[in-house]
């Protein structure tokens, strides 16, 4: 913008938004005072840029105005994980950690989190899922598409039939906030045709917040580990939370260790088809 006279307030004016986003006064006028007027995709979009909006923001604006905000353009505008949020990640190593938000979508881990459930020694994916994990409806690696798609037998959950009503329930308790959001209805749709199982739970209606939890998992390599899920809120990403995994006994924290061993010097996974 040119510059002008001294501003009393911070922030643009309205005049200079409609300027800046390219639509006239009145109709932007309208638009802060929720007229029923024809807003198309393109006009949100400037607005939005013009606004600096971020997606949560984003997809508000298109909530309000009725206009479909796609997947595909969620999808793109994924949130950015900065190399300071990145470096906690990795500082909590050897205890696993991610960040999530709240659909489950895999947003940053540490590389524990990833020898835990997604790579082999090789740095690849392995046999408990990888391939299905970045085969979300998005493209975005997802917990929740990828342990209601695997089979049983190699779903890395111990108990299966407990933990994953809690996840849909969780996952339903954060709905509440996006009923009618494309993206939101979209995701829920496609994983409900996808897997009986997880349409059947999510017709229960069921809802929980997320809590510290001890869950129990199956790796191939080092058996059985039993780790107490904490959940942490990150400033500035709103519904994204940081999910770290601490050992709940002796013989789990061996098992992490361990762990953290074969894959370093790329010993082989024992003979045998998938986890024990």
């Amino acid at each position: 913008m040119p510059p002008g006279l001294r501003r009393r307030t911070p922030g643009l004016r309205r005049e200079e938004v409609a300027q800046l986003s390219g639509v006239g006064v009145t109709w932007y006028t309208w638009l802060e005072q929720g007229r029923p007027i024809n807003a198309s995709a393109q006009v949100l979009d400037a607005v939005a840029r013009t606004l600096r909006l971020d997606r949560p923001e984003r997809e508000h604006l298109y909530h309000l105005a009725e206009v479909p905000y796609t997947p595909e353009r969620s999808a793109a505008d994924i949130a950015v994980v900065s190399p300071e949020l990145q470096g906690i990640l990795d500082a909590l190593d050897p205890h696993p950690a991610v960040l999530y938000n709240a659909r489950y979508d895999v947003l940053a881990t540490n590389a524990m989190y990833e020898r835990l459930f997604f790579q082999d020694e090789r740095g690849g994916q392995d046999s408990r899922g990888g391939q299905a994990m970045d085969t979300g409806p998005f493209g975005i690696r997802n917990v929740l598409w990828a342990l209601f798609t695997l089979p049983g037998a190699t779903c890395p959950l111990v108990d299966r039939k407990r933990e994953l009503p809690l996840m849909v329930a969780q996952l339903r308790g954060a709905y509440g906030r996006h009923v009618g959001e494309p993206a939101w209805e979209e995701f829920v749709r496609r994983l409900a045709e996808t897997s009986a199982e997880f349409a059947r739970l999510w017709r229960s209606g069921d809802v929980v917040p997320p809590g510290t939890r001890v869950k129990a998992f199956r790796h191939e390599r080092v058996g059985e580990v039993r780790l107490t899920s904490v959940s942490l809120s990150v400033n500035g990403m709103p519904e994204c939370r940081i999910v770290t995994y601490t050992p709940n006994d002796e013989e789990s924290r061996q098992g992490l260790a361990a762990l953290r061993e074969v894959t370093e010097r790329r010993i082989p996974p024992p003979a045998g088809d998938g986890i024990r």
